[in-house]
């Protein structure tokens, strides 16, 4: 004969859970570990959530240093000086990538010998190697940023759906907790009942903030991104007005 289910059993033994605690005590082996698997995303979620906040936080500030520096600097060679001298960010990497890159073409050009011709800018293929190079900076910026966004979005995804797989085995448990006692009144359905909401709430709990996290932290992305195209658009200019390209 198969065994009832836990809370059935409880009822059978003349223990009648009271608290949300005992039923999850009193829970099968297999909705134990639908509220197991669930409590480790719901932790690790909050772990993500902490240190997005602090890293996006941390790049905020860093980006008012750069802008600032950049805001009070005259000139290229300036604004280079100001920026090596402040922490390292992604705003300060792209900039400095770029310089790098703008000297090794003018480096290049005068190999050339197009200095000797008069010739003090870049071509327009030069140019266009500047611009390439900058938005490859951008774009392995983003990527480093955007680590662990894509977890919130699996944990966002999949809670809900553990939450409903353990609603059904606690609706199931229901059916076997009437077929157990024989009876079809509240004292034998609402254990399993009880059960498959805890499922919910778990599974729920673990969703709710990994959305929002994840929709916060992705539009604080597009943000830290459209800023680093624009300073990429700005040191082009920059370039421009010094009569560099």
């Amino acid at each position: 004969m198969t065994a009832p289910p836990a809370p059935a059993l409880a009822l059978l033994q003349g223990r009648s859970p009271q608290t949300a605690w005992d039923m999850i005590l009193g829970g099968t082996p297999s909705t134990l570990i639908v509220l197991a698997v669930l409590t480790v995303f719901s932790v690790a979620s909050w772990a993500l959530i902490f240190w997005k906040w602090r890293q996006f936080r941390k790049v905020r500030k860093q980006g008012d240093r750069v802008l600032a520096a950049l805001e009070n600097a005259h000139g290229l060679q300036d604004a280079y000086k100001a920026i090596v001298a402040i922490p390292d960010s992604p705003y300060s990497r792209v900039f400095r990538r770029g310089v790098r890159f703008f000297n090794e073409l003018r480096s290049g050009t005068a190999r050339e010998g197009q200095h000797e011709s008069g010739s003090q800018g870049l071509t327009p293929a030069q140019l266009e190697a500047l611009r390439l190079v900058l938005e490859k900076e951008e774009a392995e910026e983003r990527d480093e940023l955007a680590r662990g966004l894509t977890w919130l979005a699996i944990i966002g995804t999949v809670s809900p759906l553990l939450g409903l797989l353990g609603t059904v085995i606690g609706v199931m448990n229901a059916f076997l907790g009437i077929t157990v006692v024989g009876s079809a009144n509240i004292t034998a359905v609402a254990p399993g009942i009880a059960e498959a909401l805890i499922a919910t709430v778990f599974g729920l709990a673990a969703a709710i903030p990994a959305v929002m996290a994840y929709n916060h932290f992705v539009a604080r992305l597009n943000l830290v991104s459209a800023e680093l195209e624009g300073f990429s658009s700005e040191f082009i200019a920059t370039l421009a007005r010094e009569g560099r390209v």
